[in-house]
This record gives structure tokens, sequence and C-alpha cells, in this order.
């Protein structure tokens, strides 16, 4: 009896459409577990890029010598040196037009920022929706699989005159897996999705707070350059 309700024999005996209901499931747990893999390893990469440039930019190095640096290291930057880069990139452009009005200047800088920072996220949120699609839709494809299952056992049984509780368990047993398999996928999605989702939260918080102490440090120069000027 035990032989005969292990995971492997009822996952082999069960109808064709619940199988196929529980190799998609399999299917979508493996691409599940892959993008938590790699979100964990982006996001770890992110936040140690930008605790390294925060450390440079904050160690009193010049402003061009940074802006050089990022220019120059653009493929492996972080998101923080990169939105520093565009901010930079911005602003010299608009002195290099004979721009002096501090204004405009600043308005330039943090409309860059701003753009590259919304681009920086969308690539730090990529796979994130996944997750939540997992979480939120296994559960009811391993549902529809037990449903069908049941249905498919309760009509085999219906030709028998004498039906028992040892005739029925299997067939349900059976069904029940696809439940069990697509909660197996969507468990781990969902908590990995919170946690991605608080992390990726502070690290929009970290890039907007950088942005605005950036921008207090280019408005005392320009601040400082205008009255140099005059």
């Amino acid at each position: 009896m035990n032989q005969d309700l292990s995971i492997i024999s009822m996952v082999l005996n069960a109808s064709l459409v619940v199988q196929m209901v529980m190799l998609l499931l399999m299917g979508i747990s493996i691409a599940s577990w892959a993008a938590i893999f790699r979100k964990l390893f982006s996001i770890g990469k992110v936040k140690a890029l930008n605790d390294t440039f925060e450390r440079e930019f904050w160690s009193g190095s010049s402003l061009n010598d940074l802006f050089a640096a990022a220019t120059q290291n653009a493929r492996t930057a972080g998101p923080m040196e990169r939105i520093f880069a565009s901010g930079m990139r911005e602003y010299q452009k608009l002195r290099e037009r004979r721009i002096t009005d501090p204004g405009t200047l600043m308005d330039g800088a943090r409309r860059a920022m701003r753009a590259s920072l919304q681009r920086e996220m969308d690539v730090v949120e990529t796979h994130l929706s996944f997750l939540a699609s997992v979480g939120s839709v296994s559960p009811y494809v391993g549902l529809f699989g037990t449903v069908w299952g049941i249905m498919h056992a309760f009509t085999g049984l219906a030709a028998l005159t004498q039906v028992t509780l040892a005739t029925v368990a299997p067939g349900i047993a059976e069904a029940l897996v696809a439940t069990a398999i697509g909660l197996f996928a969507a468990i781990p999605a969902v908590v990995a999705y919170n946690r991605f989702a608080r992390d990726i939260d502070r690290i929009a918080i970290r890039l907007e707070t950088f942005i605005e102490e950036f921008s207090n440090i280019l408005q005392r120069n320009v601040g400082a350059q205008s009255s140099v000027s005059h």
C-alpha cells in the first residue's frame, strides 16, 4: 500500500492532464528558483557597487576625477555611479553652452539624474514581476490539476458496483499531488518577492538620497562660481 501511494507512483499513475499540470508546475518552479538566485546575485552586486562608489564619492576626490573614472568604467559601474555620471554630464553640457543661470543648471542635472534613476530601477526590478506571477498563479494551476484529477477519479469509480476508501484514496491522492507541487512552486516565489521588493525599495531610497546630496553639492559649486564671476 505504501509503495502504491508513493509520490513517484502517484505521479506516474495520474491522468494525462494532471501529469501535464505537474510538469508545467515543475518547470515553473525551476524557472522561479533560477530567477531567485539570479536576482539575489544581482541585488548583492548592486549594493556592493553602490557602497564602493559612495566611499569614493565622500573620500574627498574632485567631481571631475570621479566623472572621468565613471565615464571610463561605464560598463562595469553601479547604479549610483551611472546616476552621478548622468548628472555631471548634463551639468557640463549646460556649462559648455555658456548657461550660467543656477536654476537652469540644477534643473537640467536633476532631470538627467531622475531619468537615469528610472532606468536603473527598471533594470533592478527585472524578473520581480515573474516571481509575483508565480506566487499568485501556481496554487490555482495546481488546484486545476487537483479538480481535474478528482473528476477523473470519480468518473472511473462510476462503473464500479462497490466503492470503498481503498478504491477512492489512490485517485484523490494522485490529484492532490498537483496542489502540493503548486504550493511548492508558489511559497518560495512569494517569500523571495517580498524580500527582494524590500531590498529594492531600500536601494531606491538610497539612490534618491544620493541625488539630493549630490544636487546640494552642485548647487554650492554653482553658487561659488557665479559669485566669482561677479
